[in-house]
């Protein structure tokens, strides 16, 4: 530690020191091209995780689409998918399930993991008395939410070409959109939750989440709500991952493709600035 601080001009007196000489930096308080360290401890720390939890996150969207795909879905039929094609309702359902699982994965190490290692393992403030910025955190908080959402997105794409849901080549992309969605939640995720002091608290983002996923057209066209909730439906994130990938789905791409992609580049650079700029007032005051 001693030898951080010496680097930086300061004097080698404890933590506070080596904070100080943080803010002396080109990029200031804010990075030191050390992401990667946080990214090393998160990995660390996984190995010693229960597995099972991270496991049940990838069944749980696979379980839906076979009891709604497969046993509603002989019910229901061929549906209008995009481009105006008729696709069956397991194809129609399945990109929508890959975008809630991705907003998922990355919701929960974003939200649950990072409210533990803020308000009770101090984690974060013990990582920026070193010479790591809130910025590096951040994104190696994000970074490890986006892995936990590409073995999702691999996973559950596997299990959608074994199930004979694939039919374009354009299917591949599938798995770094499922990423760009996670990216966007996970980002602004970590930045709400920098908020939540309680438990109470964070029981308001499932309040939310479960909204989005039965109402984002994930199960039903958007067409069958009046237009007033459409409206509000469009205006949700889930809604247009849910459609970003069903485009991709089928090779059916249009001028809404890039407001889509356009609204989870928004929503990134709007989550990682958040989740900078709290974690920078909350630590390095």
């Amino acid at each position: 530690m001693s030898t951080v601080a010496a680097g930086q001009g300061g004097t080698a007196s404890g933590p506070h020191s080596v904070t100080e000489a943080a803010r002396q930096r080109n990029f200031g308080a804010l990075y030191s091209r050390n992401v990667q360290a946080v990214v090393a401890r998160g990995l660390m720390a996984a190995k010693s995780s229960t597995w099972l939890i991270l496991v049940s996150g990838f069944f749980e969207p696979v379980l839906y689409l076979i009891a709604m795909g497969v046993g509603l879905g002989t019910i229901v039929g061929d549906v209008e998918g995009p481009g105006g094609q008729m696709i069956s309702y397991a194809a129609y359902i399945a990109p929508a399930l890959l975008a809630v699982s991705a907003m998922n994965g990355a919701v929960y190490d974003s939200t649950w993991n990072v409210f533990f290692k803020m308000n009770f393992a101090k984690l974060y403030q013990g990582m920026l008395y070193t010479s790591l910025g809130p910025l590096d955190v951040a994104m190696g908080e994000i970074f490890l939410a986006l892995l936990r959402g590409l073995l999702y997105a691999t996973g559950f794409t596997a299990v959608m070409g074994v199930m004979g849901l694939l039919t374009t080549f354009w299917a591949v992309l599938m798995i770094p959109a499922s990423l760009l969605i996670a990216f966007g939640f996970a980002s602004l995720g970590m930045g709400i939750t920098s908020f939540m002091k309680t438990f109470q608290q964070m029981d308001w983002i499932n309040f939310f989440m479960l909204p989005m996923f039965l109402f984002s057209a994930t199960f039903y066209p958007l067409s069958v709500y009046p237009g007033g909730i459409q409206w509000l439906i469009q205006a949700m994130p889930l809604w247009h991952g849910v459609e970003l990938l069903r485009q991709i789905s089928v090779g059916a791409f249009s001028p809404a493709t890039a407001v889509h992609i356009g609204y989870y580049l928004v929503m990134i650079v709007v989550g990682v600035a958040l989740t900078t700029g709290r974690l920078r007032k909350l630590f390095l005051k």
